[in-house]
């Protein structure tokens, strides 16, 4: 296979990859997220001439992520589930014909529920495809808008989206706990505990409040208030995923420091996980793309 530019362009980050035989030669990530973009006023085609020029390609480019949104470059609609890579690659919005293309999101509708998602479908499809994930599978995708899909036949079927990493770093940074959220979470006991009380009660915001009156009363001194609420927000997140059907193994796709926590809270439900790399999963659908593109 002719080498290609694999890029991931999200809503603040953008990452790129330079993919020949299958495997990446050269990879750069930044900043220049498509928010980022729109304020500095360059354009996505300086842009993507800038990264071009940053690794040393210039050939077939392949998009996915925000940057098909509609405050991206280019709208890609979204693809209606169920969906294979065969209906993403149907459905390639082409900038440059044959040269600079943006894979469509999916949508699910299940009135009243309602869901979109952008950049996880390459990852999800990308792992059925290389075999690291077995055609009938619940994925869980942890990130900024945490996904839960089922995959069925090799396609994705349905989804639900908790935005539980967007609520974490909103508390981190403009809530009355943010001072108490500054230490990196991690799957210890003060973690473990979070998870509990989030997987056994329906009382998320009111025990929010309470990290904060338990310190000012003197009845907790821990420094762990961080990993205590990542396992709260994951704990209810998990009840939200974990209620639609049974399933005893949950594999969880994304970046290793966010798999290894949704990977520890679903232990302490009772289920086995498989985590698989995210980057290497993108990379695998954008290559079975790419193949379409010759």
């Amino acid at each position: 296979m002719a080498a290609f530019l694999a890029i991931d362009w999200g809503t603040t980050n953008r990452r790129g990859y330079v993919v020949d035989g299958g495997a990446v030669q050269r990879e750069h990530e930044d900043g220049l997220g498509i928010l980022e973009v729109a304020a500095s006023g360059i354009g996505f085609e300086t842009a993507l001439a800038e990264l071009k020029a940053t690794l040393g390609f210039d050939g077939l480019v392949l998009m996915a992520g925000m940057v098909g949104s509609n405050r991206g470059w280019v709208e890609a609609p979204y693809v209606r589930c169920p969906a294979a890579l065969d209906d993403l690659a149907a459905n390639l919005v082409w900038i440059e014909p044959r040269r600079v293309a943006i894979v469509p999101g999916l949508s699910h509708l299940d009135p009243p529920l309602a869901d979109v998602m952008r950049g996880e479908e390459v990852q999800i499809l990308g792992a059925v495809g290389d075999g690291s994930l077995p055609p009938r599978a619940l994925v869980c995708h942890p990130g900024t808008h945490n996904k839960w899909i089922e995959v069925e036949d090799g396609r994705i079927a349905a989804f639900r989206t908790v935005m539980t990493g967007e609520l974490f770093n909103l508390l981190r940074r403009h809530s009355i706990l943010s001072d108490q959220l500054d230490g990196e979470a991690a799957p210890g006991a003060a973690f473990r505990a979070g998870v509990d009380h989030g997987l056994a009660h329906a009382d998320l915001t009111a025990e929010l409040f309470q990290v904060r009156a338990r310190r000012l009363l003197g009845q907790a001194t821990s420094d762990d208030d961080a990993s205590y609420v990542s396992g709260l927000l994951i704990g209810n997140d998990l009840k939200v995923g974990l209620g639609r059907q049974r399933h005893d193994h949950v594999h969880v796709v994304g970046r290793p420091e966010l798999t290894r926590l949704f990977a520890a809270a679903l232990g302490q439900a009772g289920r086995a996980t498989t985590e698989i790399d995210g980057d290497d999963a993108f990379v695998a659908g954008l290559s079975r793309l790419a193949e379409t593109c010759r």
